[in-house]
């Protein structure tokens, strides 16, 4: 057996393996998620909430924008609190001031000497942390004084969400719109899914001394604070980065450098590339991706002023029109949709000139299926905004509205008409590439990887379909990574990887044999953890103690490719160098140099971060989460995207003189405005509130009081410098793209390198 099929077989047993475990700890999620109960009773009979209250609260707290309006057990935005950890505390504080009087005839249990208060405390643990559910009848029991906190909570909460003015000042610190939720229960409705969160993060398992969401969130009053497992794990993923990260060198050192050097070509093979109609047809989504872009970014600018003025932008009621968690909802759902749509058009673009073969109708499937991006985009995007004004209705905000998931919030008709969409991409991209994969030739590894990964794109977007309406939330989360992690930042970059390798054994700059084992053990490595890494999402949903175990372990092994990446990136920047006409490609690999560089410190160092268990406890859903986040989504598949659209267009105005002084302009200024971002905001303000949580608790680093410091407002302005590069950089991307159309400075090429279209 070769060294090709070696590798072939050990992905297939690896793939096997992993999606083995990833389904069977969905299935213990869905047996050991925290249960929702028929009915809430207090001692004396009262019914506090129904399921049906829970259920439908969840369905308002949807359709406000969910996520993208606070968090909900650390997932979502980071303006307003986290509501369960939030309500969790104000409960315990009701409860304690609620005895305080009743005991001392003091307001407030802070008025109380310390000893006192910490007896006080043991005693509301003493309340809150047993499970009284009755699995016989569904119900959940709660005493009389728990009922009147709860009363007392929900009241806050239904002031909160109207336009009642004692509570204004508060809205605009959580840049929430007045009358976030107009209807009276509905908003009644909304606390009881608020108080079903709170009450699942403190409530023990059945048998344990941890809650059902292991402890989370960090609050020593009510007895949360971190499992021995988050600590055990966190050293064991440690443990496991170094071995692999050694175990990678060692393979590097054994095995870089044996191949041959290729002869490297004295012209441009990509010239000779015949360009076929459907090729040039696909010039139009990167128009899309230019378009898409500016508007994220835009939206973003909109989204962290809203930080420092709540409700206003620049003196402009905006919130009354776009309210944030609606421009939210649009900046992150955009990043997304330019980035893969930089992908399709790639993929588009890459099938014939792989294979040299223009099936039938190609062009008009490719037309098509922009056409269905564009009705998805506007569709989608309208109907998210009558969901979040509250004019959509709960009953039809499912399918055509704001589901509220982070990164998947398109109402559900919007998303299979996706997936249909990215199904009739893997149609037109499988059909062009397959002459190449059934004629054989060096190149078909790297081409069936090519086309293996187009299968999973398109059809592992399927997983954002598995939960329905009232699908508990903790599997909602389960499949949820599967799109965000799995998705996105597994067979996403599989695909990336197959299509740099073919485009660099096109250039003459890697032998295809060399080329091909090296694509299949980065696949291997990258998969290695990226499956079964997807985990360390889920460790404070609701999910059981294995997660952090399975999820600490695997994604720590997420770091490794990172270093082999940057190896492969530095072997290309001296390639890139290699001959004159290298040139032509400058840029493009100055991108992919780029993606090397933010792999390794968006994704590596910020993601490492805050992903073992232990740190990601007190830092889930803290600004080190979105520092993670814009370093590491744009920073590398942005970065990645701009790098495959530039090599397409390469190829579709090969005789066009390209302004390097523009496309100079928009890497520098992109690379060097998203490092400003990280270091002089999201950095700092992370670090600021993991010190208030360690200090305090995780309340406090969520909460109005923390938030609205002048030194918080302080860091926020900061971003303005590097917003306003960052901005310059991508407009001169799209000056640079609009020129190739409206203004080209044509060069006659070699008839050498002259293009065969």
């Amino acid at each position: 057996m070769n060294s090709t099929r070696k590798l072939w077989v050990g992905l297939a047993a690896l793939l096997i393996a992993s999606f083995a475990v990833l389904l069977w700890v969905g299935s213990e999620v869905h047996r050991q998620a925290p249960p929702m109960p028929e009915q809430v009773v207090a001692d004396d009979g009262t019914v506090v909430y129904t399921r049906k209250d829970i259920e439908t609260g969840r369905q308002v707290w949807q359709s406000i924008g969910g996520q993208q309006l606070g968090s909900i057990w650390g997932h979502g935005g980071y303006v307003a609190p986290d509501w369960g950890a939030d309500w969790l505390h104000r409960e315990a504080e009701a409860v304690l001031d609620l005895w305080a009087k009743r005991d001392a005839g003091v307001d407030s249990y802070k008025h109380l000497d310390e000893a006192t208060q910490a007896a006080y405390a043991k005693r509301v643990q003493q309340l809150l942390r047993p499970n009284t559910y009755d699995e016989a009848t569904g119900t959940v029991h709660v005493s009389n004084d728990r009922a009147l906190a709860i009363a007392q909570v929900a009241s806050h909460y239904t002031d909160l969400f109207s336009d009642d003015p004692g509570t204004a000042e508060l809205r605009e610190a959580y840049a929430m719109r007045n009358n976030t939720v107009p209807d009276a229960e509905h908003r009644r409705q909304l606390t009881a899914f608020y108080w079903w969160a709170a009450w699942s993060s403190v409530t023990e398992r059945p048998g344990a001394e941890i809650s059902y969401t292991a402890n989370w969130p960090a609050d020593e009053l009510v007895g949360n604070t971190p499992p021995p497992s988050a600590f055990m794990w966190t050293v064991f993923s440690v443990l496991f980065l170094i071995l692999g990260v050694a175990l990678l060198g060692w393979h590097y050192a054994v095995n870089h450098g044996d191949e041959m050097a290729p002869v490297l070509p004295k012209t441009d093979p990509l010239a000779k590339i015949r360009i076929t109609p459907s090729m040039r047809a696909t010039a139009k989504y990167f128009w899309v991706v230019i378009a898409l872009f500016v508007v994220q970014i835009l939206l973003g600018a909109i989204t962290a002023h809203y930080q420092v003025e709540g409700q206003e932008a620049y003196g402009f009621a905006l919130a009354d029109i776009l309210p944030y968690s609606l421009t939210r909802t649009w900046h992150t759902q955009l990043a997304v949709l330019w980035i893969a749509t930089a992908w399709l058009g790639m993929g588009l673009y890459i099938g014939p000139a792989i294979s040299g073969h223009e099936p039938r109708f190609q062009r008009v499937g490719v037309n098509f299926l922009w056409t269905c991006l564009l009705i998805i985009v506007v569709g989608a995007f309208t109907g998210q905004w009558f969901a979040v004004m509250q004019k959509l209705g709960l009953e039809h905000n499912f399918w055509f509205g704001h589901q509220g998931w982070e990164y998947v919030d398109l109402g559900r008709f919007w998303q299979w008409f996706l997936f249909v969409g990215l199904t009739l991409w893997l149609v037109l991209v499988g059909r062009a590439l397959w002459p190449a994969i059934r004629h054989g030739g060096e190149s078909r590894s790297i081409v069936s990887l090519l086309f293996l990964s187009t299968v999973a794109i398109g059809l592992f977007y399927a997983a954002g379909l598995m939960w329905g309406e009232h699908t508990h939330l903790s599997m909602v989360e389960y499949w949820r990574w599967w799109v965000v992690h799995l998705w996105v930042e597994g067979f996403f970059e599989v695909f990336a990887v197959a299509v740099i390798a073919f485009l660099f054994t096109r250039l003459g700059l890697l032998q295809t044999k060399s080329a091909t084992v090296a694509v299949l053990f980065a696949t291997i490595v990258f998969m290695a953890g990226g499956v079964l890494g997807t985990l360390h999402h889920l460790y404070f949903t609701g999910t059981p103690t294995a997660v952090i175990a399975i999820g600490a372990s695997f994604s720590a092994l997420e770091v490794v490719p990172l270093a082999y990446v940057g190896f492969e990136a530095y072997h290309s920047w001296k390639m890139g160098k290699a001959t004159p006409w290298m040139q032509r490609y400058r840029w493009p690999i100055m991108f992919f140099i780029a993606v090397a560089f933010w792999n390794l410190v968006g994704a590596g160092l910020f993601g490492f971060l805050i992903n073992p268990p232990l740190p990601l406890y007190y830092m889930q859903g803290l600004n080190l989460t979105p520092n993670h986040g814009h370093t590491a989504l744009f920073g590398v598949y942005g970065m990645l995207g701009i790098g495959l659209m530039l090599f397409c267009l390469r190829g579709l105005k090969p005789d066009v003189v390209w302004n390097e002084k523009l496309l100079k302009t928009a890497f520098w200024s992109l690379n060097i405005g998203l490092g400003g971002m990280s270091l002089l905001t999201l950095l700092p303000l992370g670090i600021l509130q993991l010190n208030a949580a360690l200090e305090h608790g995780y309340w406090f680093a969520r909460s109005a009081e923390f938030m609205q410091q002048p030194i918080v407002d302080m860091l926020v302005w900061m971003r303005v410098p590097a917003d306003t590069l960052f901005s310059v950089g991508a407009l001169s991307l799209v000056w640079f793209v609009v020129s190739l159309w409206l203004s080209p400075r044509r060069e006659p090429l070699p008839v050498a390198q002259a293009n065969e279209a």
